[in-house]
């Protein structure tokens, strides 16, 4: 895995497109949290909508909610680095050159994996810093960091569904498009319809949503705390995202060994 990582990195380094987004989310996350935690953002009346403070352990959920608002952005990058193979012909390229299609399927993968990883660090360093500047203790971090390791769940089922996705659409715009459009409206359009014919709420562990639940915005964190009775619980939505990440996977191989080039 190590040496087909320095094959996708040997591909990226000079790629302006991979290093634009990637500092664009970087910049969007830090100034999203810090805005959030100058209580910058708030509703009518002056009320805070994060209703919490960007000391420990609150911090978590907050950083890890606004990673996964922005965490669209890398899902991009994955799309238009797996469209660009098919576009410009470099899949058969990798081949001619001795590269074995299922190599080429888990070099796409480790760029996924490894961007999750990143973002998670990342997260985790942010989160250190706003806790330590609002003035709280180390000593209270160790609460709730689990959010976390949804940080890494999330972004890794949500880029693995953009990387299927390219693999079988293989065109960036359409597939940049489809993903938006479910990931933002038509999840929300089933899950409403269900909920309102059904009273059911199946809809919970839709791909995206079996993630977002992990990591929801902080008001409804603190109500989901205060009924620890609700329906599903994080690790139900623990096992429905690596269910999901699982199809991925299974689906992509599938779909990129019995496909021409």
């Amino acid at each position: 895995m190590q040496d087909l990582l320095k094959i996708e990195w040997l591909k990226v380094k000079r790629y302006n497109t991979f290093w634009i987004l990637s500092v664009l989310f970087l910049s969007l996350l830090f100034l999203g949290n810090y805005l959030v935690g100058s209580g910058a953002l708030k509703l009518g009346g002056g009320v805070d909508v994060f209703n919490t403070s960007y000391s420990f352990p609150n911090v978590w959920n907050n950083v890890g909610y606004l990673t996964k608002v922005f965490s669209g952005l890398i899902a991009i990058i994955i799309i238009i680095l797996t469209t660009n193979e098919y576009q410009f012909k470099t899949n058969r390229q990798n081949v001619i050159d001795g590269l074995q299609r299922v190599q080429f399927f888990h070099a796409k993968w480790g760029i996924a994996i490894a961007l999750s990883a990143f973002i998670t660090v990342f997260t985790l360093l942010e989160g250190i810093l706003f806790g330590l500047y609002n003035g709280s203790s180390l000593a209270d971090a160790g609460k709730h960091l689990e959010k976390i390791l949804y940080v890494f769940i999330l972004t890794l089922n949500y880029f693995s569904f953009a990387l299927t996705l390219s693999l079988f659409l293989r065109k960036s715009g359409m597939t940049i498009i489809i993903f938006l459009l479910y990931g933002y409206i038509v999840e929300f359009i089933i899950k409403q319809f269900v909920e309102w014919k059904f009273q059911s709420h199946i809809t919970n562990f839709l791909p995206m949503d079996s993630s977002a639940y992990l990591l929801t915005f902080p008001v409804l964190e603190t109500l989901k705390q205060m009924a620890p009775s609700s329906t599903n619980s994080d690790t139900s939505f623990i096992i429905a995202s690596v269910f999901w990440i699982s199809i991925y996977y299974i689906a992509g191989r599938i779909r990129l060994l019995k496909s021409d080039w």
